[in-house]
């Protein structure tokens, strides 16, 4: 396998024993640009600190593997499996993710911007302090996550499961929350005036929305879709 410096590796299809022999050939964090390990076994591998451009990860397994503090920027990654991988302070952005496994990863201060995170799970995943932004996260599992006091932006939420969610005084804008499963999710104070909520009827004000924040305009779409007629 050709490297352009010890720690810099490009155009490679890296396989899980040549990943293995590399990392013990030179030290310190590596960067990977336009790699391919597709559907490799990189389960429990120590990549701690380093930097994916343009890669590809589709299918590849990396359950327990340790990514605390890797950079990820333009990189396909559907249907990678990351349980149980340590994805502390790990930055992910333009990047698709769709269908990816996070259940009980740690994500704490973990940051997704501009990403494509359609169909992904997120259960048990340690959350603290991570953030997504301006991203797809169409039908994702992400029951339990909390956004509290939170400013959530250009969310694409349609169809997620956010039961169980903590969006308490948290601001949504830009984000679409049409079909998304609320129940048991925590909208005390939350100021959804710049959110589209989709077809609201009044009882998920009272069981899901209660105490949140919503225009005017939100509320006279809510009572247009009762029947009513407001003069």
């Amino acid at each position: 396998m050709s490297a352009v410096s010890p720690a810099t590796v490009e155009h490679q299809e890296i396989s899980r024993d040549q990943l293995a022999q590399l990392l013990q050939g030179a030290a310190g964090p590596h960067v990977f640009h336009a790699c391919v390990f597709d559907e490799a076994d990189l389960e429990a591998m120590d990549l701690r600190g380093s930097e994916f451009r343009n890669c590809s990860f589709v299918g590849t397994r990396l359950e327990r593997a340790c990514l605390a503090g890797t950079t990820w920027h333009r990189c396909r990654a559907a249907g990678a499996d990351l349980a149980l991988a340590d994805l502390t302070d790990a930055r992910f952005s333009n990047s698709d993710l769709n269908n990816t496994n996070w259940t009980r990863a740690k994500l704490s201060g973990a940051t997704f911007v501009e990403v494509k995170l359609t169909g992904a799970k997120f259960l048990e995943a340690r959350t603290l302090g991570m953030s997504i932004r301006e991203s797809l996260v169409v039908s994702a599992q992400l029951r339990g996550i909390s956004f509290r006091k939170l400013t959530v932006v250009g969310l694409n939420l349609t169809g997620a499961d956010l039961s169980g969610c903590d969006f308490s005084d948290a601001v949504l804008i830009d984000c679409d929350l049409a079909n998304a499963n609320l129940k048991n999710a925590k909208f005390v104070g939350a100021d959804l005036r710049r959110a589209k909520l989709g077809q609201l009827q009044i009882g998920d004000l009272g069981q899901h929305l209660k105490g949140s924040i919503i225009s005017m305009d939100q509320a006279a779409d809510l009572i247009t879709g009762l029947g009513v007629q407001v003069i």
